[in-house]
């Protein structure tokens, strides 16, 4: 078992104190500190090697970091073209980035549990919670976001009037029916970030909670349990981020369309 878990009060001391962030003021405007650096420190690590690949670029025979970053682009541009069907040289950057940090964020969780949490321990954090992904703020920040786009293109491709129109008389073109449809669509935009927040929110969460479960467990059978989650949580990490690029593209396609 943990050593740590004799130090904060048993098993339940420990997993509430693997998943407290570190924090910095009271109510509202709580920050979450380790949240906020892991996410900007692995947003500059994602844009460090993808400006390196750009400046070591070659017609000539690539590197293995050209390679691999041709291949994630090309991975992304050709999933802007099959679901995307308007005309915005935004989106394809905006899902790179979104899937590239994504990535990285879910990735920290293959690190083992108490390594960073231990390095913090030793300069005087009390808390670090090392996966921005586990963290509802982050992930609520990113949808939110994303929803920010989807109305500014809906107000700007369609004009205002025309979105007005859409979202009184859509799907039901009569009058009479304004109060539903107003209910229906009201819904039906609040429901897209909420999801696309809670599901990357839900996964990471679960798989993080697995991970220090298996931390809690005797050392000689931890090895057992934690590489196949780890293989498997691999599938996970990356299907995460996945998903929310391809449902950012799409519902900012959307966002393009008219009815």
């Amino acid at each position: 078992m943990a050593t740590e878990a004799h130090d904060t009060g048993g098993a339940t001391g420990y997993i509430v104190h693997h998943l407290t962030p570190l924090s910095s003021g009271e109510g509202f405007w709580t920050l979450h500190v380790d949240t906020l650096f892991f996410s900007v420190l692995l947003g500059a690590v994602f844009l460090f090697f993808f400006r390196k690949a750009a400046e070591q670029a070659t017609a000539g025979v690539p590197g293995p970091l050209q390679n691999f970053v041709e291949m994630i682009v090309e991975f992304v541009d050709t999933q802007v073209k099959d679901s995307f069907h308007g005309r915005n040289a935004l989106i394809a950057p905006l899902a790179l980035s979104i899937f590239a940090w994504v990535f990285l964020m879910n990735a920290m969780d293959l690190l083992p549990v108490d390594l960073l949490p231990d390095v913090g321990k030793a300069i005087g954090l009390e808390y670090l919670r090392v996966v921005p992904s586990t963290d509802l703020n982050a992930t609520f920040g990113m949808s939110i976001s994303v929803f920010f786009l989807i109305i500014f293109y809906s107000l700007k491709v369609k004009g205002p009037v025309h979105f007005a129109k859409e979202f009184l008389f859509h799907p039901f073109d009569h009058w009479a029916l304004t109060p539903f449809n107003l209910l229906l669509n009201t819904v039906e935009y609040l429901a897209k970030p909420v999801s696309l927040g809670l599901r990357l929110f839900g996964n990471m969460y679960a798989g993080e909670l697995i991970f220090i479960l298996i931390a809690l467990l005797p050392w000689w059978i931890q090895p057992a349990l934690s590489f196949p989650w780890a293989v498997f949580h691999i599938l996970i990490i990356t299907l995460q981020a996945f998903i929310f690029m391809v449902l950012t593209i799409v519902y900012l396609s959307l966002a393009h369309e008219s009815h």
